[in-house]
């Protein structure tokens, strides 16, 4: 195996960024990005820490990330499995990454930063949904916004649904904790209950 250890010998391989790859790059939002954000309901939250990088998935009804100026974001951080894998790292570490998709397009657009978690009134309350507060806002301040280069969603084919895999075969949530837990637990029962559970707790 040969390994690539220096910058010089990736750009030997790669070459170096075109004009386009260069000048899409914004230091804020800008009319264009403005309307592609909005647009966006789920996006991937990188974070890093000292227990190393992690990526959650985001998702919202309407749009995931809001904008409070045009240098900075408000995520809601809204109910999920209390790991705060992503909250623990940007409380050490406030590097971030979003990867933002639009439903059917294959452009995703990219925002770098640093972000702080809130719990100001004000924010919680702007963000309720259905009489329920984020337990905490996620400020996200600026650094880099840009469009991603769009072949990897074509080849992924990711919103072409007649090509879409067939996933009946796949092992369910529950199946795999019940297999974590070398069957001391009922897999069986805590599929069939999720779907309400999750329906009740969205927000």
């Amino acid at each position: 195996m040969t390994i690539i250890a220096s910058v010089e010998e990736l750009e030997t391989i790669y070459g170096t960024p075109g004009t386009a790859a260069l000048v899409k790059v914004s230091d804020h939002i800008t009319p264009e990005y403005r309307a592609w954000i909005a647009s966006s309901s789920f996006c991937a939250l990188a974070t890093v820490g000292p227990e190393g990088v992690d990526a959650s998935p985001r998702g919202d009804i309407g749009e995931v990330v809001f904008e409070l100026n045009e240098k900075t974001l408000a995520m809601p951080d809204r109910r999920g499995n209390n790991r705060m894998d992503s909250l623990r790292n940007i409380v050490r570490d406030g590097r971030v990454a979003l990867m933002l998709l639009t439903k059917g397009s294959s452009t995703v657009t990219r925002v770098n930063g640093r972000a702080e978690v809130s719990v100001a009134d004000d924010l919680l309350e702007r963000f309720a949904v259905k009489g329920q507060l984020p337990r905490s806002v996620i400020v996200i301040h600026i650094e880099e916004i840009y469009f991603q280069c769009s072949r990897a969603v074509m080849r992924a084919g990711l919103w072409d649904v007649e090509n879409w895999p067939d996933i009946s075969a796949l092992p369910s949530m529950g199946q795999i904790l019940q297999a974590q837990k070398a069957g001391d637990f009922d897999g069986e029962a805590y599929d069939k209950e999720w779907p309400e559970r999750a329906k009740k707790s969205l927000w």
